[in-house]
């Protein structure tokens, strides 16, 4: 069970709303590196400096520095390499290597289908739709479990969960009604729910798909995101045929 952390207003196949809570599910626990009973410690070293980059090197003796790197080692700065690294700061650098004193101004790019670049503007800002105020709606677009986890790259779940005995039964009877159905259902944001689902301000937009799961008293219902679809390429067309 996730630690609830946030609420939201979710309506059901009967256009009926209620406020649940929400929160991420846990991740399961991972292998653990090292030996058993002995602690690892990540730390990170200087690997190279400045002068040993292939700019510098190629500056300095030409190209083909070949010859130079068997001989002599000009990469290795033996002051630098081989340090133990701390704490770091991030900096932003020019396309000439400069570093930027103030923070460069953000650009939204815009990609059509085909993945060509099609303008650009500056980035607005894009207000969450995801609280306790606007509902996420059910659209009632139902797809079934296989062909979901075909056609969508899933990114992110979450489960919700009841704070009463009302919400309890409310959830329940949503898990069930998809369960039996062995579907997901598409959950939209917006007045008309045809919105994706924003849970931040310019946060990542996303496609909501409701599942539920039930054993007995007991169950579950995660809301799976997507930002991705995945689509079959179109074949070329051959000779004499029409795209």
């Amino acid at each position: 069970m996730p630690a609830p952390q946030r609420k939201l207003h979710l309506t059901n196949s009967g256009g009926r709303d209620a406020t649940v809570l929400f929160g991420s599910l846990k991740a399961r626990r991972g292998a653990r590196l090292g030996l058993p009973g002995k602690t690892v410690r990540f730390r990170r070293f200087v690997s190279a400096a400045a002068s040993g980059l292939h700019a510098a090197l190629a500056e300095a003796h030409g190209e083909e520095y070949g010859e130079a790197l068997v001989d002599a080692d000009p990469e290795i700065d033996l002051e630098l390499v081989g340090r133990p690294l701390g704490e770091t700061a991030q900096v932003y650098l020019a396309h000439d290597g400069e570093v930027l004193h103030s923070p460069p101004s953000w650009v939204e790019v815009l990609y059509g289908p085909d993945g060509e670049e099609k303008g650009r503007r500056p980035p607005e800002d894009r207000e969450g739709n995801v609280n306790d105020d606007l509902p996420v709606r059910w659209t009632g677009r139902k797809i079934g479990k296989r062909e979901a986890i075909r056609r969508f790259v899933f990114t992110r779940t979450l489960q919700l969960t009841h704070q009463d005995g009302l919400t309890y039964d409310y959830l329940h009877g949503i898990a069930k009604e998809l369960a039996e159905e062995e579907v997901l259902v598409m959950m939209g944001g917006g007045p008309k729910g045809r919105d994706p689902l924003i849970f931040q301000t310019n946060g990542s937009p996303y496609r909501g798909f409701l599942e539920g799961r039930v054993d007995g008293a007991r169950y579950q219902l995660l809301l799976h995101l997507s930002n991705m679809e995945l689509k079959r390429p179109e074949e070329p067309a051959g000779e004499g045929e029409t795209p």
